[in-house]
């Protein structure tokens, strides 16, 4: 259960809400020029893009959950489960898992139409990490400063959409998700005109701010989630610097983050929204929280020597930290 945004004011902005019950000790991670990924089945790339993201890293190996090359394109996955649905081998295509997705995507292009030349030949091949890990049921959305499109791999094939309003959610399939949002094409961040009656003869009143969007849904579901961050962002002001941006961004993320205890899963365990991202693509800055530390953390991708083999890790900041002012 997650959330994935677009943003832009002077500058372009992209990140997520990561909403799970557990954590698996994530890291932001730089990926330098020179790391080689070795691909499933599509052999070796050598010299890429540099790219910043959170990622989960096994023997070496960054299993990105978002990130953003040093050209501004960036992709998040989110979980799809039972829609996914990957294929066998395809000699005719360019098998890739699911797992490797993000950098295949992230090492070669520069922005979305690129992507999609990529995307016209690909197969998301039915193949996991390791036996330990099992296959996770995804989609994905990609932006570059223009524009978005959401992949998702179903039972009747690869399916490209565009993505004009720039948000992410997990099911149902987008193209019923964007037609969802007929039903709150009413609501409006103004005051909500009178029309209860045809006739003007009660008088009605707005008796508080912000009635113009009442039936905009408030759970935990991924399409109130869709509905209720698409609202907020398209309806988003914010100036044009760096801090007022980036604040702004987190506080759309926040109106669809999740509190412990509000979504209840098997085990007593209870999903939560373990990090929230907002990473600035133009200047690959990466900002997040955590559940525990709402204090906006960063790390500056082009501080670090970006022609290195070696891969970059910076454990979460997931301690509070409070200010005291006396």
């Amino acid at each position: 259960m997650c959330t994935a945004i677009s943003y832009k004011t002077k500058d372009h902005y992209f990140g997520r809400n990561l909403d799970l019950e557990y954590s698996y000790n994530e890291t932001v991670t730089i990926t330098p020029r020179n790391y080689t990924f070795r691909f499933k089945k599509m052999g070796e790339i050598k010299t890429h893009f540099a790219m910043i993201g959170i990622a989960y890293v096994v023997d070496d190996y960054p299993l990105y959950y978002d990130a953003t090359n040093e050209k501004g394109l960036s992709v998040a996955a989110l979980n799809f489960p039972d829609n996914a649905d990957y294929k066998p081998y395809c000699e005719a295509q360019d098998n890739i898992t699911p797992f490797e997705f993000i950098p295949w995507i992230l090492c070669q292009c520069k922005n979305i139409c690129e992507v999609e030349k990529l995307l016209s030949k690909i197969n998301l091949l039915n193949q996991k990490f390791c036996d330990n890990l099992p296959i996770t049921p995804l989609h994905w959305i990609i932006s570059d400063k223009e524009r978005s499109i959401t992949l998702e791999a179903v039972k009747s094939g690869i399916k490209v959409y565009d993505n004009p309003v720039g948000v992410l959610t997990n099911n149902p399939t987008f193209d019923y998700q964007i037609f969802n949002l007929n039903n709150y094409m009413s609501l409006t961040n103004a005051a909500p005109p009178k029309t209860f009656f045809a006739k003007n003869d009660l008088q009605l009143k707005t008796y508080s701010r912000g009635m113009g969007a009442m039936g905009l849904p408030g759970d935990s579901s991924s399409m109130s989630r869709f509905v209720r961050a698409t609202f907020v962002k398209s309806n988003s002001v914010s100036c044009n610097s760096e801090s007022e941006s980036v604040s702004q961004f987190f506080h759309i993320l926040k109106s669809v983050e999740m509190p412990r205890g509000c979504v209840k899963l098997d085990n007593d365990l209870y999903a939560v929204t373990i990090y929230s991202s907002c990473c600035n693509t133009d200047r690959g800055i990466y900002y997040y929280t955590t559940y525990d530390n709402s204090h906006i953390c960063a790390v500056d991708m082009h501080k670090e020597n970006l022609q290195s083999s070696c891969l970059i890790n910076y454990p979460l900041n997931k301690q509070q930290n409070i200010y005291f002012q006396n």
